[in-house]
């Protein structure tokens, strides 16, 4: 059941994404998105437990790193293809960890695991040079962006279990972003959030209910079963989003583009469930 729920967040999180790339206004598009998840922050909060001390340095790590994380989301999407940067982006966050493991913390790496980095880095280095026109810009971004992917999800997965419920730790961790993004946008934008709201609030409704449901959904399953494999399954979103670009964007690259993500999805398959 944990699995399903996960494969169905990867969809979840795969179409938020492309609404927030489609959108005229990327910066309050997000700010929209994260607006649900204040709402569902402070629902959580008033009608649960206070967060546990333990958890709270986890939770504040996790924050400052998904802040980080939406400013190089914004800018790779301003600057690439969706099919393109959002495979890049998802595909590699589970390398950085895997490098960051034996760099660091002298974890040995299995045969599998090799071949899972081989799989991923083939299927980056291809959806890199998909292009006509080589563009550095949007891959540093995507880059960047796997780095803060890998931060969050590894503070995010050790504070969970150290709160009394997974609805304790997202519902803080949704208030916390979702607050500091809308001030944000209070200080730069602040004349333009109402009639943006007014001419695209069903999108952005839309995009933030999938957005917050499909990280309540891996928090909750990292609470119940071991975070790779769970990190590994939402990752498969690379596929439905090189559909969506490809086809629903009309961003071209099609088959190229596919076989790449089916290579970077089946190296995280291996790399999750290789431990």
């Amino acid at each position: 059941m944990e699995y399903l729920l996960v494969l169905i967040a990867a969809l979840f999180h795969a179409i938020w994404n492309s609404l927030m790339k489609g959108s005229s206004d990327k910066l309050l598009t997000l700010t929209a998105i994260r607006s649900v998840g204040i709402v569902y922050g402070f629902v959580v909060i008033v009608s649960q437990p206070m967060i546990e001390l333990q958890a709270v340095p986890y939770l504040l790590v996790a924050v400052l790193i998904l802040y980080l994380y939406f400013y190089c989301l914004v800018n790779a999407y301003k600057f690439g293809d969706f099919s393109q940067v959002y495979p890049i982006s998802r595909g590699l966050a589970p390398v950085v960890v895997l490098v960051v493991g034996w760099l660091f913390f002298a974890e040995q790496l299995q045969s599998l695991q090799l071949l899972a980095t081989l799989l991923i880095s083939a299927g980056v280095l291809s959806l890199a040079l998909s292009n006509k026109r080589f563009d550095p810009k949007p891959l540093y971004f995507a880059v960047a962006t796997a780095f803060c992917i890998a931060g969050y999800t590894v503070a995010s997965g050790l504070g969970v279990r150290l709160s009394s419920s997974f609805w304790v730790f997202s519902g803080w961790l949704e208030l916390l972003t979702g607050l500091s993004v809308l001030s944000f946008s209070l200080l730069r934008r602040k004349a333009t959030i109402l009639q943006f709201t007014r001419q695209h609030w069903r999108s952005s409704l839309l995009a933030g209910v999938l957005s917050v449901a499909a990280f309540a959904i891996a928090l909750w399953a990292m609470s119940r079963i071991a975070m790779a494999p769970v990190a590994a399954i939402r990752e498969t979103s690379v596929i439905f989003a090189v559909i969506i670009g490809a086809w629903g964007m009309k961003e071209g690259f099609v088959f190229k583009r596919i076989l790449a993500s089916v290579l970077v999805a089946a190296g995280i398959a291996i790399l999750g469930f290789s431990v």
